[in-house]
């Protein structure tokens, strides 16, 4: 991995990025992690008008303290409501959630999400993982799924050791073969090394834009599947010095999501 600017630390860079997709007076289910602190860093820069949706049952909270997960307290203050999983899921059925926002432990070409386990079988599996929580249903049913996580060939690999959420399943078509509503699927994954988005064609991910520093190279180097690259192919925005203060200072000051630089 490239030398980062030392202004910013790469968990820094992903979280900012990642904010950056959330547009304002759009809906969101927001995962745990760092798509929390990306929420959190939209709602209080450009999208304050973002309306959140936690998997627990929180409508429109205002995030004011970083929670810890999904079903903490602090995804309910100020919520416009605070209803149930069922409700969450039907408004994602109805189609009215245009959103969600998920990580994982590995990642494929058609942006298909293992967060099952690792390694051997079902099982007798090498590591066994949290499993799907709501991330099956939410990336099915949303309209767009991002995705953040780090960039190495262990994350971005040629075949899931588990399907546990879909994106794209087999390419063009696929989803719906399946019964997954038309237009729905993976829109952009956040890594260390680039923004990534999915050919409109192929349905294969795609890099539309490198992170400072990194060269189409690195992330030939650090994928486990044939990488697509946009054309023109521009750089990631650095974190202006507003977002760094208010991701320190405001949402991450005891640095759980991002880090110490």
């Amino acid at each position: 991995m490239p030398e980062h600017n030392r202004r910013y630390n790469l968990m820094e860079l992903m979280v900012t990025v990642a904010a950056r997709q959330l547009e304002n007076g759009k809906t969101a289910v927001i995962g745990t992690g760092m798509p929390l602190a990306a929420a959190m860093l939209a709602q209080k820069t450009r999208a304050p008008h973002l309306i959140t949706l936690f998997e627990a049952g929180s409508v429109a909270p205002q995030l004011v303290k970083l929670p810890l997960s999904v079903a903490d307290s602090f995804t309910q203050t100020g919520a416009l409501m605070h209803q149930t999983m069922n409700e969450i899921m039907e408004a994602c059925q109805r189609g009215v959630v245009d959103y969600t926002f998920l990580g994982g432990a590995q990642i494929d070409c058609y942006g298909n999400l293992n967060s099952t386990f690792i390694g051997g079988d079902w099982r007798k599996p090498k590591v066994r993982l949290p499993g799907s929580g709501g991330a099956n249903d939410l990336a099915s049913l949303c309209w767009r799924t991002l995705v953040i996580m780090p960039h190495d060939r262990k994350h971005f690999v040629s075949k899931l050791d588990f399907v546990t959420t879909p994106g794209y399943l087999t390419g063009p078509d696929a989803r719906e073969a399946a019964g997954l509503p038309p237009g729905t699927g993976p829109y952009r994954v956040i890594g260390t090394l680039a923004l990534m988005g999915f050919d409109p064609e192929s349905k294969r991910m795609r890099v539309e834009a490198l992170h400072p520093g990194v060269t189409p190279e690195d992330v030939v180097a650090d994928t486990g599947f044939e990488m697509q690259f946009a054309d023109p192919l521009p750089v990631s925005e650095e974190p202006t010095d507003e977002e760094l203060a208010i991701l320190r200072n405001e949402i991450d000051p005891e640095r759980r999501i991002i880090g110490r630089s």
